[in-house]
């Protein structure tokens, strides 16, 4: 049997003095690579570098909204890394976005693209707004000057540095930025390829929505099947059957609990800011849905039992926790009422250095955010490539396909005894869709970045966490050589 994760962090998360959500969870982030440095084959020297953003820009502007005030809105958008261009990382609406965390945040992105292998240098961006007290008007208004301004200071472009979705935003921000973006750039032919997560009727790619759920769920799946580590925790192999709890019930809790939930786990609670949903019987995900959709909550669910404190869902007995909300959810005052023996990062940032140390001393497996949530930069990726491509997956192949299935299905029938099902031949005859290249990508990427932390796990004898963090350096470190030593 594997024993991984036995070493621990002794600074990181560590403070004498008060300090903001943003500042821990940027020192989170620079712990996770000094304890990974240990390991890396990279040069030492270079680490202080790898820690540092190279671009921040904070930014204030003035709007007038539908009833008439005149509001300064406070934002920033930070590029960690310029090894490689373009820079990507998306951008969120929220009261608590600060410089720290926005800095913290891009620094994720980096490592993130380099444990799945896109060749992007990370970045994120974040206004300090609560949108649901704006109008959509406001918010066009919002997207608009913020777009604007990262024009005005060169950090926006196809080359340069491509925004995304995140929390509080949707394919509905991101089409204004992109329109924002051709105004400023007329002529540029490339200008779909300034912002991913858009609409299709903009350059958007299907899958793009599902996406960060769907690597989620690749991910936990890869773990669950893997027979040494399921030993470790003491669980039968596979997804079926395990109770799942989940908090946060946006795009990325939303489709992980879907697709876990088709896989046969049972998903028991669903945690939100104003609460929680709890059967230990299972709970209907679509119907949840459903339910958020008409009521704009998940409280009252006539399939589950309501309770009111959100935090105390994380506490409940279950074989899988997904944090899917924001980041230092799980830290030291919770951490050692978590009855998890699996926690799946889904949202960035969620465990604190502390929380991660007691976790571990407990035999928790933690799959950390850097790889687990990075379903949507990989297919973020692939909508990047549509775009500077112009030309959509499937459209030079698919014909062509469906037709060399055809033959074999023709073959097929005229063997002699052989009984060939309509199902089976519907799908050999079929030609492959966007949807399918994309989920099939995603897919691979998962499964292979997954295989790579695992072997770097068991090689060092360290947690998933910094086993992917050391993948990441090495690779980052090895464009750094390629480049004469010209690193970010």
């Amino acid at each position: 049997m594997i024993q991984i994760g036995r070493r621990y962090l002794q600074s990181a998360g560590r403070h004498t003095v008060p300090v903001s959500m943003g500042q821990e969870f940027l020192s989170n982030v620079h712990g996770f690579i000094d304890n990974a440095s240990k390991y890396a084959k990279v040069d030492q020297s270079l680490i202080s570098t790898v820690k540092t953003c190279r671009a921040v820009l904070q930014i204030c502007f003035p709007i007038k909204t539908e009833d008439g005030r005149i509001q300064n809105i406070v934002a920033y958008r930070a590029q960690h890394s310029h090894h490689r261009l373009p820079c990507k990382g998306g951008i969120r609406f929220a009261e608590h976005v600060d410089v720290n965390e926005t800095m913290a945040l891009a620094t994720l992105m980096t490592f993130k693209c380099a444990i799945v292998d896109v060749p992007f240098g990370g970045a994120k961006g974040g206004v300090v707004i609560d949108p649901k007290k704006y109008s959509e008007r406001d918010l066009e208004k919002i997207t608009r000057a913020y777009t604007l301004e990262l024009c005005k200071a060169s950090f926006i472009g196809p080359g340069t540095d491509v925004p995304a979705p995140d929390m509080g935003t949707s394919g509905r921000e991101m089409s204004w930025i992109r329109d924002t973006y051709e105004a400023f750039n007329p002529g540029d032919a490339n200008t779909d390829a300034c912002v991913t997560g858009k609409p299709l009727s903009q350059g958007g790619i299907r899958g793009r929505v599902p996406a960060t759920g769907m690597g989620v769920f690749f991910g936990i799946r890869e773990l669950c099947n893997d027979t040494e580590f399921m030993k470790m925790v003491k669980y039968e192999p596979g997804i079926a059957k395990k109770t799942v709890v989940i908090q946060g019930f946006g795009n990325v809790g939303s489709y992980s609990a879907k697709f876990l939930s088709e896989a046969g786990a049972k998903v028991i609670a669903i945690c939100e800011y104003d609460g929680y949903v709890y059967n230990p019987n299972g709970i209907d995900i679509n119907a949840l849905i459903q339910h958020k959709e008409r009521t704009g909550s998940i409280r009252f669910f006539p399939g589950a039992e309501t309770r009111d404190d959100s935090l105390k869902g994380l506490e409940l007995p279950c074989d899988i926790l997904v944090p899917a909300a924001m980041e230092n959810q799980i830290n030291i005052k919770n951490a050692k009422n978590i009855k998890a023996k699996i926690i799946a990062e889904a949202a960035n940032g969620p465990t604190t250095a502390e929380a991660e140390n007691i976790l571990l001393q407990k035999g928790t497996l933690i799959i950390p955010d850097i790889y687990l949530n990075a379903g949507g930069v990989v297919v973020s990726y692939f909508e990047w490539l549509k775009n500077i491509s112009r030309v959509r997956f499937g459209r030079l192949s698919r014909r062509f396909d469906q037709k060399r299935g055809e033959a074999v299905v023709r073959a097929l029938r005229q063997i002699p005894g052989y009984q060939l099902s309509e199902v089976d031949a519907v799908e050999i005859m079929r030609g492959g869709t966007e949807t399918d290249f994309t989920s099939s990508g995603l897919e691979d990427t998962m499964i292979s970045a997954f295989e790579e932390i695992r072997t770097i796990a068991v090689k060092h004898n360290v947690s998933l966490r910094t086993a992917a963090f050391i993948s990441a350096l090495e690779k980052i470190s090895t464009v750094n050589v390629q480049k004469n030593n010209i690193f970010f």
